[in-house]
């Protein structure tokens, strides 16, 4: 066997794996919300700035419109968002949120910090936790240059 096909010592699936642990450490806040991973992510970005086009709300998550839209209808049949018709081109669709999805930041204020206090009760440091985050903008950098 080839070392270089061992499981252990791939990058890729210490990534994979911790990114799925993080999505299910995240299950218990998002429940009594009523929402999902992907989800969160769209109302992080809305909670930033609202009333954005989808074509940019799928680039800042580096996500396909075609990825958008499924999660988008479903956001707005639980009332968290709306779609409307872009004002100079009709073709655009503008995403705003909706009283419940304003209301639902205060509610989700509380995630971040109790997810890394979760991670924290499990052997990880807080500035452990705050040294990966430099790298892994790194990381991403380097593959969006790939992947343009």
């Amino acid at each position: 066997m080839y070392d270089q096909l061992k499981l252990d010592n791939q990058l890729c699936f210490r990534l994979y794996t911790a990114s799925r642990l993080v999505m299910q450490a995240y299950y218990p806040f998002f429940e009594p919300l009523g929402i999902t991973y992907p989800q969160y992510l769209v109302l992080l970005v809305l909670w930033e700035k609202d009333a954005q086009p989808v074509n940019d709300i799928a680039k800042r998550l580096y996500l396909e419109t075609n990825t958008m839209t499924p999660l988008l209808q479903r956001m707005e049949k639980a009332g968290l968002v709306t779609r409307v018709k872009g004002e100079k081109d009709t073709r655009q669709r503008i995403v705003c949120l909706t009283d419940k999805g304003k209301a639902m930041e205060e509610q989700a204020k509380v995630i971040p910090d109790c997810l890394a206090s979760e991670i924290c009760n499990h052997g990880i440091e807080a500035p452990e936790l705050l040294r990966i985050i430099p790298h892994l903008d790194k990381l991403i950098e380097g593959l969006k240059q790939i992947y343009k």
